[in-house]
């Protein structure tokens, strides 16, 4: 009977890459959105001052003596008709009135800003004292703090400011007027989401060497240092939200990883030749302290730090997720293939290499950690890449990936993790049914490899995964068939004349109860592994004739 496995992972983590900037990788946060300030605060002042007006009006026409200093003065000159006493006493508590609103400003950010910077990165402090909107707001605070306190001196007994005052009271007004907006921009420049965004465009700037400033543009070192942060940045924010289950920055997180590599890669070739060697000020960081002196030659030759850097930090990322929130590594494995198919299309051979080993250090970690879902997501992920591979013409990689395929379904035999072993087969089969249609030069390799995977069982477990295997077999087999390629069909007939024919003939059987293509269960492939479509069923009969089970 055909088997899958269950996934929760949601079709949206299978989105469309972004194509422009990497402002576009967050739904919902592709620009940098600036809070209605104008809008805002128009419709407050205007209320307001429509509220006093009219209530002004009211007490120096009707509720006021009409020979009064309303009639002599107007409503204006009266408004401005100040007296030194009174003012004194007012413009005391304008500006405590003032001063209170720089403290609630300050209390509020200081608190929203250390909250955020304790959940997710340290850097959301620093970004946020950068910007200008905030340190514009922040300083007219201050600066209206300092103009009401000085204004309380400037009032005489003989003397009054008209002009002084007036603008105190507008600055204290906009002060106010100011303060819930404001709070309105804070907490939308917290956003996680519109945090990664920026901390990924900072990278990628610091990497091409935009908005950076012009000393800094020039100083390969200085790049290399704050590209190399904010990768750690956004590593910290995935790591950090994967541990406290938080599947949606941890997707942003990742996805702006992902999304920086993919944009950097058609500018490599316009970067100077020093911008690829690990200079002084990032060769200390522990990923690259840690490496041999040769491999990090290497990767300064091959040119691809930047994308190796990334790749490790996905890894730490799917590492974190296998502990604690499984569904995530899946998104890994998805932004690792879309890293590969970005450098497949500038036909870069050695990001496409670097690719290849870290989907093959998933399976790994997943098998250490004998997570059967992760590794039939990896698998799934990694043949993806590899059918592309074969689109493109990639004969050589195509068939070393082939035996990472055959190698790690073994190893996860050994494990005892059989439906591994099954994938692993299935996927290869998958493979070799594309390399045909391709007319590629690796089939003939590929389907030998894909024959050595089975082994006679020794186990029970053996025997669960060799029947997943020859299943996998026999529906290649099938495919040859139905596209007159009776040779192929016939290697893999040979190679299976020493089975046992009670194991064949319930093969069969088993095969020809699978009438539903889709799988009862949710799974992202969607596809039960031994349905097989009625050209192919119709071959079944003719295949098992061959080994005289009929």
């Amino acid at each position: 009977m055909g088997r899958a496995i269950s996934s929760q992972t949601g079709n949206h983590l299978r989105r469309k890459r972004p194509s422009v900037e990497i402002s576009g990788l967050v739904a919902g946060g592709g620009s940098r959105w600036r809070p209605h300030f104008p809008s805002g605060i128009t419709l407050l002042a205007l209320v307001a001052g429509l509220l006093f007006a009219g209530c002004w009006l009211v007490d120096a026409y009707w509720l006021g003596e009409r020979s009064g200093p309303a009639l002599r003065l107007g409503p204006l000159r009266l408004l401005l008709d100040l007296d030194a006493g009174t003012l004194q006493n007012e413009l005391g508590a304008l500006a405590q009135i003032i001063v209170a609103v720089l403290g609630i400003a300050i209390t509020v950010v200081s608190i929203v800003v250390q909250l955020a910077a304790t959940r997710y990165t340290p850097r959301i402090a620093d970004m946020f004292f950068r910007d200008k909107t905030n340190l514009a707001i922040m300083g007219f605070f201050v600066v209206a703090c300092l103009n009401a306190v000085w204004v309380t001196l400037a009032v005489g007994s003989n003397y009054v400011p008209r002009a002084t005052i007036v603008m105190t009271l507008l600055m204290t007004s906009a002060s106010l007027l100011l303060l819930i907006p404001y709070f309105a921009y804070v907490f939308d420049f917290l956003d996680p989401g519109k945090v990664i965004v920026r901390i990924g465009q900072h990278m990628l700037d610091a990497a091409l060497g935009r908005r950076v400033g012009r000393k800094a543009a020039h100083d390969l070192a200085a790049r290399q240092a704050i590209s190399i942060a904010a990768m750690e940045h956004l590593s910290d924010v995935a790591v950090n939200a994967v541990a406290q289950k938080d599947k949606i920055i941890a997707s942003y997180a990742t996805a702006a990883l992902r999304e920086a590599v993919v944009r950097y890669q058609p500018y490599k070739s316009s970067l100077p030749a020093e911008w690829f060697a690990v200079g002084a000020r990032i060769r200390s960081n522990p990923d690259f302290i840690a490496m041999e002196p040769e491999s990090l030659r290497e990767l300064e030759r091959q040119r691809l730090w930047f994308e190796w850097k990334v790749l490790r930090h996905l890894r730490s990322v799917f590492a974190e997720s296998l502990n604690h929130l499984p569904e995530m590594a899946h998104v890994v494995a998805i932004e690792t293939r879309y890293v590969g198919e970005a450098a497949l299309q500038r036909d870069d051979h050695a990001v496409v290499a670097v690719v290849v080993k870290y989907f093959n250090t998933y399976l790994r970690g997943a098998l250490n950690g004998h997570d059967v879902r992760a590794c039939y997501n990896i698998l799934n992920q990694y043949r993806l890449l590899v059918e592309l591979l074969l689109r493109q013409g990639w004969s050589d990689p195509v068939l070393e990936i082939a035996r990472h395929f055959a190698y790690y379904g073994q190893v996860a035999r050994g494990a005892g993790m059989g439906f591994v072993t099954e994938t692993s087969a299935h996927d290869l089969g998958t493979l070799c049914e594309r390399a045909f249609e391709l007319a590629s030069p690796a089939h003939d390799a590929m389907l030998g490899i894909f024959l050595e995977v089975d082994k006679e069982a020794e186990s029970k477990t053996d025997e669960t995964a060799l029947r997943g295997v020859r299943k996998a077999q026999v529906k290649l087999a099938t495919y040859y068939l139905v596209h007159g390629a009776d040779g192929y069909a016939q290697r893999i007939c040979d190679d299976m004349r020493s089975e046992s024919p009670e194991r064949l003939t319930s093969i069969r059987a088993e095969m020809l109860r699978i009438h539903a293509k889709d799988f009862w269960e949710v799974t992202d492939r969607g596809v039960n592994f031994d349905y097989l479509d009625d050209s192919r069923r119709e071959k079944l009969d003719q295949y098992f004739d061959g080994l005289s089970l009929r």
